[in-house]
C-alpha cells in the first residue's frame, strides 16, 4: 500500500512534465480564451 502512495504522485508529476514539454498548456490556454470570447459574443 505504501508504494501506491509514492507511485501515484510521481506518475502525476511525470504526466504534468510531459504535457509541459509538449507545450499543451498553450493549447489549453488558447481554447479557454476562445470559449470565453464566444460566451461574451466577441469571437
Amino acid at each position: 500500500m505504501k508504494f501506491i502512495r509514492v507511485l501515484l504522485p510521481l506518475a502525476g508529476v511525470g504526466m504534468l512534465l510531459f504535457g509541459v514539454m509538449r507545450q499543451e498548456h498553450l493549447i489549453v490556454l488558447t481554447k479557454a480564451i476562445n470559449i470565453c470570447l464566444e460566451c461574451v459574443g466577441i469571437g
